[in-house]
Formats: structure tokens, sequence, C-alpha cells
């Protein structure tokens, strides 16, 4: 793991919230409108996750992930940005086969509404980020800018944020566990170490 960074990953506050617990170990994304003509690239395999509420609706994500929509939606507002976890992604995948995304129900809290309308945006396909989470004990608050707003991935943070103290989500046999059932849900055989696109 790098020392510190300043490259952040926008991602609903829900699936943030479900990273932190261990409900998920895999980010979906189709990309924002501000990703250019080639869409979502993994450009940075260790980051920061930026919570947002940005899309974020009840109907967008499944029942048993409501209770924790409700949590973060309760929050008060804070006077800045709170980034307590930090992603190092192990796995890359780029779905191009609706059957196979299917097998990853149960593994994210995206409703299958949201999971179609995604993969069938623009031209079919969507990736799936195999991400092994860490948290920070004390979150680091940065003030919100401008510079954040918009339908985009990657964001750049105002400073490098340390990575030294951070504690595991999960232990390393639950997440080999999760990665190499996520390995066998879309392609089968053990777990790829790197990043594939």
């Amino acid at each position: 793991m790098q020392p510190e960074t300043d490259f952040a990953f926008k991602e609903w506050a829900v699936v943030c919230a479900a990273l932190a617990t261990g409900r998920q170990t895999i980010i979906l994304r189709k990309g924002g409108i501000h990703e250019g003509r080639e869409g979502f690239r993994v450009e940075h395999r260790e980051f920061w996750l930026f919570p947002t509420g940005f899309h974020q609706q009840r109907d967008e994500v499944i029942s048993e992930a409501w209770p924790l929509l409700d949590e973060v939606q309760s929050r008060g507002q804070p006077s800045g940005i709170a980034l307590d976890l930090f992603a190092v992604v192990e796995a890359a995948h780029h779905i191009l086969d609706r059957t196979a995304l299917a097998r990853l129900s149960g593994r994210h809290v995206w409703s299958e509404a949201t999971v179609e309308q995604r993969f069938q945006y623009r031209t079919p396909g969507l990736f799936a980020l195999v991400v092994r989470v860490f948290r920070q004990p004390a979150p680091f608050v940065i003030p919100d800018s401008p510079h954040f707003a918009g339908c985009k991935s990657w964001v750049v943070l105002p400073m490098p944020l340390p990575t030294t103290g951070l504690q595991p989500v999960l232990d390393n046999a639950t997440f080999d566990c999760h990665r190499n059932q996520i390995q066998e849900l879309l392609v089968g055989g053990p777990a790829n170490e790197g990043i594939e696109s």
C-alpha cells in the first residue's frame, strides 16, 4: 500500500456504507458523463472513497440496503467531506455479458433496475472492481469545493492523505473467500491478483 495519495473515487454514500461493513467487496461502475469518449477506466489501483449523495435514491438500491441509506441520509450535514475509507483494487472486470452480471446479485446494493439501466446506458457493459477496503479510525475532513462537483469518478484531493494506521474491514481469509467467489461467478478459475480490463 502506498504511504499516501491524493486520488479519490466518488461513490454513493450508501455503497460506501456497505463497503465499510463488509456487506460488499465490489464496486460497479459505468462511468460519468465527464469520463470522456473512452468512458470509465481504472486509473488508480489505490484511492480514498469519496462519499456522495448524487443520484442516490431509495429505488436505486435493494430494500435490504434501505436501513443503510436511511442512516447515511439522516447524518447531519458536516462542515466538510469526511474521508475514512481507503480501497485497493484487487481485480477489475469489464462485464459485457448481462447474464454474468446477474450472477453478482446479492453481492452489491444496487437494485436490478439500476443494474439494467447502467448496463444498457450508451453501450452495453459495466465494470466490476473487486476492492479490499480499509478504514481510517479518525476520518480526514476536507473542505467541499466546486472542483469535486460533476458526474465523474475520479477527483484529486487538495493534499495527499496518509494511509498509516488503516485497518482492514475484512480479515485476510474472509476477503480472499469473497474475491474467489466473485471470480468464480464471473469467469471461473482461481482469482487473478492483477488488474483485468
